[in-house]
């Protein structure tokens, strides 16, 4: 059911907020108070086109709004519903963040992973992140699921810049060599066999990528493009929680896909896929 505290008024961190790691702290303490859970084990972020796989994860223990909890910004995208919620995922206490916000919002690096930060420190020590992504590959089909095995980061930015983290955390200069854990591939492909590996390479978007950019990304060893995902696995990792990202391929990037790009075709591959990725996300986590 959905909590009751009084919400807060601006959850986008105005001046005078406290840093991010404090803010998350007090997050992650709102997140135990309003769902009843102490302590979750996993933590999932809902992409875009992913949202109709929640009904099939589990069982929703209890809802909450991210709006109403400390330091989550409201998502202004199609496809991202603003609610956390706290399930039980083949038997294991899960948090399902279906509200991910983005630097094309108009939002910080630390605003875009303050939801992941919150979940590790709720006590996930895996996360799973999930997206839609447009294809390099002719072979990709639309509703195939892939796993992300590197990334490269085209934002530009980290959610490490700034002032160091406090005392009791790791430095920031994370090892990203095993950012995305080859263990919870292993799971993963042992759940499906037919499971392909890329690399997904983070645009700061909104709008789609050009053909000559597709055409770079190719050349430098990327098979997915999307705008999301490469500042929550550092920030994961940085605070030493293990990473499984699984893109959704949604459509043929620019200069592959013949078709003009859309994001209602993001959507509706997603809905398409859902069921059948649920199932994956369920079988990873219940092999934890």
């Amino acid at each position: 059911m959905i909590g009751h505290e009084t919400p807060a008024q601006d959850c986008h961190v105005p001046e005078g907020t406290p840093e991010p790691y404090a803010l998350a702290g007090q997050a992650a303490a709102a997140i135990a108070r309003r769902t009843g859970v102490e302590r979750h084990d996993v933590a999932v972020v809902l992409g875009s086109g992913w949202q109709d796989a929640v009904a099939e994860l589990g069982e929703t223990r209890a809802e909450v709004r991210t709006d109403e909890l400390p330091g989550f910004a409201a998502p202004t995208v199609a496809g991202h519903h603003g609610r956390l919620r706290s399930m039980e995922v083949a038997g294991v206490a899960t948090l399902v963040i279906s509200g991910r916000v983005h630097l094309y919002e108009g939002h910080t690096p630390a605003q875009v992973v303050h939801p992941v930060r919150s979940a590790v420190l709720s006590g996930a020590r895996t996360v799973v992140l999930t997206n839609a992504a447009g294809g390099l590959d002719r072979a990709m089909r639309p509703g195939q699921a892939v796993l992300v095995r590197d990334h490269l980061n085209l934002t530009g930015r980290s959610p490490l810049g700034g002032p160091p983290p406090p005392p009791g955390f790791a430095p920031r200069f994370v090892d990203l060599t095993d950012c995305y854990s080859a263990r919870l591939r292993a799971l993963a492909r042992a759940a499906d066999p037919t499971l392909a590996e890329g690399v997904y390479a983070a645009f700061p978007g909104p709008h789609y990528e050009t053909p000559a950019e597709i055409e770079m990304v190719r050349r430098i060893g990327g098979s997915l493009v999307g705008m999301s995902t490469a500042l929550e696995a550092i920030a994961a990792r940085h605070l030493g929680a293990e990473v499984l990202a699984i893109s959704l391929v949604t459509n043929l990037a620019a200069g592959v896909s013949a078709e003009p790009l859309d994001h209602e075709e993001v959507l509706a591959a997603g809905a398409a896929a859902a069921p059948r990725l649920a199932r994956l996300v369920r079988a990873v986590i219940g092999t934890l």
